[in-house]
């Protein structure tokens, strides 16, 4: 298992989005303006305009937004580039609604949409400072066509202007729903990662404790047994200064299976340290020294093949919580006791508050 530099991984993350932002606006400003062609060209028609308002309607609608995206793909800032191709959008939406007449359904609906689309960057104030820009495209505009006031929609406007108030509005809430479900996505994934430990996968330090703490509630209650296992790999360091860091990962690896191949049902194992391990069990010690019999039996047949000479062994604490201080904290300590204790007898062996079980190959 490959380790990746999070700070590599973000930056690339940060510029693959910044280079899909500028399609992502296109997509949207495409749809709309292509859909806000249609009442613009029945009021037009109805207006009786001369050809540049046509040319005008034309050049915003069906041919800007093809120019807005070469301009930020080609940048060498697409997120800038495209910042600016939004605020002229505003310019564009705000010089129609004269050019209309201010024609009030269709005029209503483009400057919401142009809005809309600000909103749907998720670039935080990009729509206040799009306003000043569409401001200025009424009254350049305005001045143009006299501002001559035509608010009246007629029925075919009316039926024109609905496409775009459906299509380019399922549009947008199509694309807040995918975004929606990709931050779901995300937060799963880095719920995750909190919760595993990403080498032996295994739970990770926090969340068992989270897990024994409510294994420990419940045996304070009388609802459960609870046993707790501290183990530790045996001359760990001596397997890294001898056969190199990635050997140490392969025995934390092939550790993290055996353990997890030994447990019982509702049982919680996690890494809480470089080399050390924790299983909560929902049994008595009894039972809980047959499971860690088994892992130590396990772990003394594990082989690697990349280093044929490399064998690893476990030592194993054993302690119920304690009576008189049920914590979390007290029967960690337990079983680190425990724990100790097999380790100065000699390694390779499971030990409890009242004996040391010692493996039959611990000599091996």
């Amino acid at each position: 298992m490959s380790i990746q530099n999070p700070a590599r991984d973000t930056t690339h993350d940060s510029r693959t989005h910044l280079k899909a932002f500028p399609r992502r606006v296109y997509r949207f400003r495409a749809l709309g303006m292509g859909l806000g062609i249609l009442p613009i060209s029945v009021v037009l028609t109805e207006l009786g305009v001369s050809w540049p308002a046509w040319t005008w309607a034309v050049l915003s609608c069906l041919v800007w937004p093809h120019i807005a995206y070469q301009l930020s793909s080609r940048s060498g800032d697409p997120f800038r580039a495209e910042l600016r191709n939004l605020s002229l959008d505003s310019a564009f939406a705000g010089s129609l609604v004269p050019l209309m007449h201010f024609n009030l359904l269709p005029s209503v609906v483009l400057l919401t949409m142009a809005s809309a689309d600000k909103i749907n960057t998720g670039v935080r104030g990009l729509l206040v400072r799009s306003l000043p820009g569409m401001l200025i495209g009424a009254v350049v505009m305005g001045a143009l066509t006299g501002f001559a006031m035509q608010p009246a929609t007629s029925m075919p406007v009316l039926l024109a202007t609905l496409p775009i108030m459906v299509i380019h509005t399922l549009a947008v809430s199509l694309g807040s729903y995918q975004l929606i479900r990709k931050v779901q996505s995300q937060n799963a994934r880095l719920d995750e990662l909190s919760r595993v430990d990403s080498l032996t996968g295994l739970e990770s330090r926090g969340h068992w404790q989270e897990q024994a703490g409510l294994l420990l509630s419940s045996y304070c209650t009388g609802k459960s047994a609870a046993s707790m296992l501290l183990i530790d790999a045996d001359h760990f360091k001596q397997v890294n200064d001898r056969h190199g860091h990635a050997s140490g990962d392969d025995v934390l690896r092939a550790i993290g299976v055996a353990i997890t191949a030994n447990l019982p049902p509702g049982s919680h194992a996690g890494r809480i340290g470089g080399d050390e391990f924790a299983v909560a069990l929902p049994i008595p010690a009894d039972a809980a020294m047959e499971v860690a019999n088994g892992i130590l039996a396990r772990v003394a047949t594990l082989e690697f093949p990349q280093v044929a000479a490399l064998r690893c062994s476990v030592s194993i604490g054993i302690a119920e919580p304690v009576a008189e201080d049920p914590s979390l904290r007290t029967w960690l300590e337990a079983a680190d006791h425990a724990l100790y204790r097999a380790k100065a007898a000699g390694r390779n062996r499971i030990a409890s508050r009242d004996t040391t079980r010692v493996h039959p190959h611990a000599d091996a």
